[in-house]
């Protein structure tokens, strides 16, 4: 019990976190598509998508308690700038220790989020990837370098240009089909973005590529 006391109390501070898993690979998503990353996946979500592909990452419980100062010396050894922040939703926690201690060390840090929480920490990039879900905030809008709406149902199409009337605008517009989507929605995806203006398709070119 005292044991676990602590780890609020270092959790509240942001000086653990709960990691799922760190690794490094390459970005298959979004603006830096193509570029080495290190990965840093949070433990916790309470967006509950039904299409998530990691839902093991929801239960935070179920994941170690790291140091930041052990994410940081991990995070250091990868050949890369850029690390990317991910989850679950990375954005419940404090991540200021973190970003601060990475920026230190000479990283680009890059965040993928829902935008349902304030985040606490500075990031050089800003994935805002709204969900059904759960509502988004009115900061997600204002900080977000790129929009990435992932479509699964044909309403979705509708559900990104209404997102994007409201991102600054300077954000990048992506749009991403559901991997178990992508065959059947891929034409649609295509006519949309040649009919849009600003909108460029995002795919996880990782999952093609068949690495993490």
């Amino acid at each position: 019990m005292a044991l676990e006391k602590e780890q609020k109390k270092l959790l509240d501070k942001g000086e653990m976190l709960p990691v799922m898993e760190e690794f490094y690979t390459i970005q298959g998503e979004g603006r830096h598509t193509g570029k080495p990353a290190y990965f840093v996946r949070i433990g916790g979500c309470d967006v509950g998508c039904h299409w998530c592909d990691v839902k093991e990452s929801w239960d935070a419980k179920i994941h170690p308690y790291c140091k930041v100062s052990d994410i940081i010396n991990r995070a250091r050894q990868a050949d890369t700038d850029l690390v990317v922040i991910t989850g679950g939703e990375p954005a419940m926690y404090d991540l200021s220790k973190l970003c601060d201690e990475l920026r230190s060390i000479g990283k680009t840090i890059s965040i993928e989020t829902s935008g349902c929480y304030p985040l606490k920490g500075a990031v050089n990039w800003y994935t805002f990837s709204p969900k059904k879900f759960k509502e988004p905030i009115k900061e997600a809008y204002e900080k977000a370098n790129e929009l990435k709406v992932v479509i699964f149902h044909k309403s979705d199409f509708k559900w990104a240009i209404d997102h994007a009337t409201k991102v600054n605008i300077d954000c990048l517009l992506y749009i991403q089909p559901e991997w178990s989507k992508k065959d059947q929605l891929m034409n649609e995806i295509v006519t949309f973005v040649k009919r849009n203006k600003g909108w460029k398709i995002s795919l996880q070119t990782h999952k093609y590529m068949n690495i993490p």
